[in-house]
């Protein structure tokens, strides 16, 4: 193998390295984060600028900036203060962790598993609202996650396929009480 080759393999190396890399760090900025909004002491969502964040990274003049707010358009121009919070730690108010944490070490309000690990792209678990209704994590916006933390209880994947499939099928899915297992 000539230099030229070996320093062509080596250079196609690390671009494939560093591509990898940006993409997986514009994927984990452009998460949404749930913030306390310094003006109104309440919780908000936002999502900070990747792209912006990400390229700052690589020159060393990271300046972070939202690029969305549940607030905006009405507070749009406000001063960004809440960002120190994500600089604080980035990961901690990721909607994602805050939901996987809440999940944690809680069993299922529907048949009282324990609900393992949150894998957000195979099982969403769901949640159980104060009158009943099911509610799914699509639906629920960032910024009401404290109150429904409060006052939903948490459903696991199993039961929340169950509980979505006799609510939009009831004419093909019966849903019986739990029994007690055969062979205790």
């Amino acid at each position: 193998m000539s230099i030229g080759t070996a320093a062509l393999v080596v250079l196609l190396s690390a671009l494939v390295v560093g591509g990898f890399l940006f993409v997986r760090a514009f994927l984990a900025w452009r998460e949404k984060r749930l913030i306390t909004c310094p003006e109104n002491e309440r919780p908000a969502a936002v999502r900070v600028a990747a792209l912006n964040a990400v390229t700052g990274a690589v020159t060393g003049h990271q300046a972070l900036h939202l690029s969305e707010c549940s607030r905006w358009p009405e507070k749009q121009g406000c001063g960004q203060e809440c960002l120190r919070q994500i600089e604080k730690g980035p990961g901690a108010c990721l909607v994602r962790t805050l939901v996987a944490d809440w999940y944690a070490g809680k069993t299922c309000a529907s048949c009282g598993k324990l609900i393992r690990e949150v894998a957000w792209a195979e099982q969403r678990p769901g949640l159980r609202s104060p009158d009943g209704r099911l509610a799914f994590w699509p639906d629920v916006p960032a910024e009401a996650l404290p109150d429904v933390f409060l006052t939903h209880a948490p459903v696991c994947w199993d039961c929340t396929i169950v509980l979505k499939t006799a609510a939009e099928h009831p004419d093909v899915v019966t849903l019986r009480p739990p029994r007690e297992h055969l062979y205790s």
